[in-house]
């Protein structure tokens, strides 16, 4: 089985050809239950994987674990290092190197329910992409362009999103 960058490219070729010849095979839904701690910490559970989620110490929690927003980030930077592995593998270019540093804005004012002009959320969200391999700068380029035009969470965060959060009644344990 070859492989580039750690993806098994036969693997690649197969779910994409699966799409290809069956779109409704492309259409997923994806899951996670979280659950309070106490104070602000949270418990997210996604796939069996636990995930602890708090604030800093100067924002009300405790600082034993990254908050929402720095979540957020990370979960950009994630699926941009998963875009150009599994892009440049497809696309026969070996990859020494992927890194992305991120950076967000976010209006606190808006989210105390203090007067603001501004939502509380990132109002701006920046992101720098360190790439290093032995293709030109040409190839490196198509490879950006494919990944940040197909990025499932850079497209998310770019783009209006339904999103209906229900209360129902309390869970009893």
């Amino acid at each position: 089985m070859p492989e580039i960058n750690g993806i098994n490219l036969e693997v690649g070729q197969k779910i994409i050809e699966t799409v290809r010849e069956n779109p409704e095979f492309g259409k997923t839904m994806w899951r996670a239950r979280t659950v309070w701690k106490g104070g602000t910490k949270s418990e997210s559970e996604i796939r069996g994987f636990k995930v602890l989620i708090d604030e800093p110490v100067d924002l009300g929690g405790t600082d034993e674990a990254p908050n929402p927003v720095e979540m957020i980030l990370a979960a950009l930077g994630s699926c941009l290092v998963v875009g150009y592995s599994l892009n440049a593998a497809m696309m026969g270019i070996e990859m020494q190197k992927i890194e992305v540093e991120m950076e967000g804005d976010i209006d606190l004012p808006g989210f105390f329910g203090l007067p603001s002009d501004v939502l509380p959320g990132y109002t701006n969200v920046r992101a720098k992409v360190f790439l290093k391999s032995s293709v030109g700068l040409d190839k490196l380029e198509e490879l950006h362009k494919r990944v940040t035009s197909t990025s499932p969470v850079g497209l998310t965060l770019s783009k209006n999103v339904n999103l209906n959060v229900e209360l129902v009644k309390r869970r009893t344990a």
